[in-house]
């Protein structure tokens, strides 16, 4: 019959298990086993703490790759957008008010404005050629000089009607080329508005140089009219007054002798 052992020394076996369980934190590495089922994991807090760290960082780095990615994506996009070419052209309308107003001075009655061809009329009807020749020439040069001078006048009155006439069309394209401005998406069609309203600029400033050369034109032409005219006036006197040549005295008979 085997004997129970007493009760003061169970207690006092409890007491050292207890204590050995307690020491074995300090005595043992900060791994940490775990026992279930039929397999064993190890815990270990520093290793897992580096790996959370080398995971942050490598998190870190891809939301920094994907900022890069986005901050591409939005300057190709903005590079798309400077290079959008502007949808509005005021270039056929302005060269057809350009044409317009040179179809008006090539048109124009009288003196044309050609070098040569302003030569070769002075030389025979202006100046001293309009004092030349016989009366019912030099009458024929002065009706064909005053309608050449009417016809200038009438071709400036027609060219400024012209200009003006163009006026509402360049107030149009004005206010269409301000808005595409205002509205331009791009550095591109921001420049296209800008080269535009330049044009049409320039366009204007053509109008008032062909006024003011179709004006100045009818003024020269009558001014040059009038001067050949006093010559032709001056000519003309001079052969009225021309008689022959000097009186010379004769012997006088008288009757009967």
């Amino acid at each position: 019959m085997t004997r129970t052992p007493d009760r003061p020394s169970r207690k006092l076996a409890a007491t050292a298990l207890v204590g050995a369980l307690a020491l074995t934190p300090v005595l043992t590495t900060p791994a940490l086993a775990f026992f279930g089922g039929g397999g064993r994991i190890v815990y270990d807090p520093r290793n897992h703490a580096e790996n959370i760290l080398s995971a942050a960082r490598a998190l870190e780095q891809i939301n920094n790759q994907i900022a890069q990615l986005q901050n591409e994506a939005r300057m190709l996009m903005n590079d798309t957008l400077n290079l959008a070419h502007l949808p509005h052209s005021s270039l056929a309308r302005l060269r057809e008010a350009v044409g317009e107003t040179q179809a008006l001075l090539d048109g124009a009655g009288g003196l044309a404005f050609d070098v040569a061809a302003i030569e070769e009329a002075f030389s025979e009807d202006y100046g001293a050629a309009a004092a030349q020749g016989a009366f019912d020439a030099m009458i024929d040069g002065a009706r064909r000089r005053w309608e050449m001078s009417v016809a200038g006048f009438e071709a400036a009155l027609r060219v400024q009607a012209g200009v003006v006439g163009n006026i509402e069309a360049s107030r149009a394209e004005m206010g269409a080329l301000v808005r595409e401005s205002q509205g331009a998406v791009g550095a591109l069609q921001a420049a296209q508005a800008g080269n535009q309203l330049l044009a049409l600029q320039s366009a204007q400033l053509s109008d008032l140089a062909a006024a003011i050369a179709a004006q100045n034109r009818a003024v020269t032409m009558e001014a040059v009219r009038a001067a050949s005219a006093e010559a032709q006036a001056r000519e003309a006197l001079a052969r009225f007054l021309d008689y022959g040549g000097g009186y010379e005295p004769s012997p006088v008979r008288l009757f009967g002798e």
